[in-house]
Order: C-alpha cells, then structure tokens, then sequence
C-alpha cells in the first residue's frame, strides 16, 4: 500500500456514463473512462487490509489489493500479470460485473466509498492490449489428449482456455453463428462491445483452440470421435415463460427474443418486416426487475419507444446502501438503478400480472393486479394477496424477463463434466467463468488418472 491515507483524502471516483441525451441515440457503450492520473488515484484507495474480504468476495479470488497498489504506483505490466494470474477475461467482468468485491470492501463498511475495483481492473486489461503486454500464449507440449467443450459462453470459454494452457488439444462446440453466449447474445452492446469479445477470440484462437460455429454437439460415449473429454457449458437456454391468458398475441415477446435480434441487427444480420421485433412508436411493457429487464429497458429507448413501464412481482428492494438481511460482506440486496433505468422508466413493485389483452390478434394492454405479500404460518413461501382493484397498463409490446429455468441433465459418462449455468441455474458471469476453471481442473485430473486407450 503506497499511500496508507489515500482512502481518507481522496474520495471514490466513478467515471459514469456518457449524457442520457447523446447516448439514446446509439449503441455505443454507456460508461466513460477515467484519464491515467485519475484512475492511479482511485487505485491508491486500496488499504491492502490484513484480511482482504475483496478477495473472498469474489468467485475469481482477484487479488484486488496486489494490482490496486501495482497500478497507483504506475507499473501497469506488473498489474495486469497479477490480475490475469486469476481471471482470464478481465475485459468481460470489467464491464459488466456487478463487483462482489467492492461490495465486501472495508470501505465500503467504513464509509460506503469502496475501491473501484471493476473499474481499475477493466483500465488494466485495456492498457495491457493497448501497450502489447498481450501475446498469444502457445503451450509448449501438447498431450495429445482432445477435449470438447459445447458452449462458447463465459464458462466454456475460460474451461477451454485452462485446458488448452494446460496442453490438451481443445475445441469449442457452439450452436450459435459466433462465441460469447449471454455475452454476445444477450447483453446489449450500450454494455458490451461486442468487438471485445471478437479481440479475445482471435487471441484462444492464436493460442490453439479451435472454434466450431453452428455446430450443436451431441454426446456420444466415451472413445467416440476422438475426444477423451467434453465439458458441457450450454448455459440456460429455457426462459421462464408466463402462460396467461393472451400469450400468443402479437407483440408477446420473451426477452432475449428482442435482445438477442437487435445483437445480431448490429452485427449485419438482416431480418424480414414480419420477423423484426422493434419498440419504435410502441408503450413498452417489460415485466421482471432484474439486470435482463434492465436491458430491455435500454434496448426499447435506443429503437425509439414511446415509454417503458418496469413491473415486479416481488417487492420493493430497500433504498440502502445498507441490506439488514445481508449485512456487509454480503452483497446488499438494496435497490438498484442501471443507467436503462436513468433513461426513463416508470417501475412499480408488488404487481402480478393477470392477462394480456388484445385486439385483432395485437397487443393493446395488460390487465395487473396490485399484490402483497404475507407471512405463511405454516413457514416456507409468503402467501400472495390482493390488493385493491385490477387495472390495465397500456402496451403495444410486452419483454417477458423474469430469468431462465435450471436445465436438467441425464447421467452421463463419466467423461462428461458440466459447468456454469448448465449446472448452477442462471447467475453471474463471474460465477460462470469461477464454475469454468474449477472445471477444467476437474477434466485434468480425470484425465490424468485414467489410461490412455488410443
């Protein structure tokens, strides 16, 4: 720790988000940048505390407190060699990260001004491709052991990177036209660049892995097609749906549904009249209050809608920064206000949704009931209750985000490991990427004790 009194004279810094009215307009990211003086400085913040709870905090296990005090002394080489001796893709969770660590940050106890740690480690990883500190990392033997990873998300991403450093001969099987999973196809590029994601393929793939696009993998037992692994990372592909009454009317979309085309849209996809789902003119309905519903939020603003109402069932987080349910080093559970949310939004909470209606086969509204929520006696889920009267929301398009469904697997061969949301249920990119590694280490070890049968 250079500076030990840098976290009591120098106060948080974010670098925010670029004007509402500009950035409407366009796809571009949202988040700005601070200039090098300014993010050393926040760097300096960092007490190096003797338990560091940053570290625990985070499913990587960063090391927070080693590049923080590497960067604010400016050796940013040094910086990005610690923080990628951890984390594989610093430039996927510098940007979308919700930044466990700093959530667990004695400051944040202290005065609720954490480290930006997301923000610094993002600033790192940049520098680094910036000034060629980046090069393919070519293992130098090969074991002649081929493993199969199905899945391009973040954790048969960082599955596959640790197998191929680890010497086996990798390929990535994705049923999609290009990698990243929920980070190409589900996360709007106002957070997420997509050429980001672009940079760090052609990187695995100058180190060695090989990528097989449209092509959805099968698996088939063990000594067939040559692979003596496969590590299944498909993610949660079922959206939880909502089958009321009016579900097939036009204009009912799931979310990844908009998000998903408008990704591919902005890649150069082109997509028929019928087939374009597009908010332009229309009062969006977006029911689920989490980050997806958000992106939606964001998505519907920049094709031009007319406004957007965010209803959830559950009910209103508290203000914070404090969470008495999860005190710190928990992650508060408190409410939360994206930059979708600064573009204008009507949110509402404890609404559940009833029907959706229609004319001609069109959307036209949303008949809600206002909720509340009450204790069981008898323990376990709160009872749901009605309060006051059913009301219609108008809408032209309703997002349906209220998170995915766990897949369910069969038994498989023993040469089959599943990770990530496959094998988690729907969470964190950071978890996912954590669940990918530890996966690999798995495959290692198997692989290590069972003989060779070529």
């Amino acid at each position: 720790m250079g500076n030990p009194k840098a976290f009591l004279e120098i106060h948080r810094q974010e670098a925010g988000y670029r004007p509402v009215h500009d950035r409407i307009r366009d796809f571009g990211e949202v988040e700005q940048t601070l200039n090098t003086h300014q993010r050393r400085e926040q760097a300096s913040r960092c007490m190096d505390c003797g338990v560091p709870f940053c570290h625990w905090a985070c499913p990587l296990g960063n090391k927070a407190p080693e590049w923080n005090d590497a960067l604010y002394k400016g050796e940013w080489e040094r910086a990005f060699r610690l923080l990628t001796s951890t984390n594989p893709f610093p430039e996927f969770t510098g940007r979308i990260c919700p930044a466990l660590c700093e959530k667990a940050c004695v400051l944040n106890l202290f005065n609720h001004e954490p480290t930006t740690n997301r923000e610094d480690e993002c600033a790192i990883i940049e520098a680094a491709y910036r000034e060629g500190y980046i090069q393919p990392r070519i293992p130098g033997s090969r074991n002649g052991l081929r493993v199969a990873v199905v899945g391009a998300g973040p954790a048969g991403l960082a599955a596959a990177d640790a197998l191929n450093q680890m010497g086996y001969k990798v390929c990535v099987f994705e049923k999609n036209e290009a990698a990243g999973g929920l980070l190409r196809y589900g996360i709007p590029n106002f957070k997420l660049n997509k050429a980001v994601i672009d940079r760090r393929i052609r990187l695995m793939e100058q180190e060695g892995v090989e990528f097989r696009y449209n092509s959805p993998l099968s698996i088939p037992p063990r000594g067939e097609d040559g692979w003596e692994a496969y590590v299944l990372a498909t993610g949660t592909p079922t959206a939880r749906d909502l089958n009321i009454p009016g579900r097939k009317l036009k204009g009912v979309h799931l979310a990844l549904e908009l998000l998903s085309q408008q990704n591919r849209v902005l890649a150069g996809m082109e997509f028929s009249k019928d087939e374009r789902i597009s908010a332009k003119d229309k009062d969006v309905l977006v029911i689920g209050g989490g980050d997806t519903g958000s992106d939606c939020i964001g998505t519907a603003h920049r094709q031009g809608c007319r406004s957007v109402t965010q209803i959830e069932i559950m009910p209103r987080p508290v203000e914070g920064p404090e969470d008495p349910k999860n005190p710190w080093p928990d992650f508060p559970r408190t409410l939360k206000t994206t930059s979708s949310h600064e573009e204008g939004c009507t949110r509402r909470w404890n609404i559940n949704t009833l029907e959706f209606l229609g004319k001609d086969g069109r959307l036209t509204g949303v008949r809600v009931q206002e909720i509340d929520w009450q204790p069981n006696p008898n323990g376990g889920r709160p009872l749901m209750v009605e309060k006051g009267k059913p009301e219609v929301i108008k809408a032209e398009m309703v997002l349906l985000a209220m998170g995915f469904l766990k897949p369910e697997h069969p038994d498989y061969p023993e040469n089959v490991f599943v990770c990530g949301d496959a094998k988690n249920g729907a969470s964190l990119v950071v978890r996912a990427m954590a669940s990918g590694i530890e996966t690999a280490k798995r495959v290692n070890e198997y692989l290590r004790n069972v003989p060779n049968e070529k």
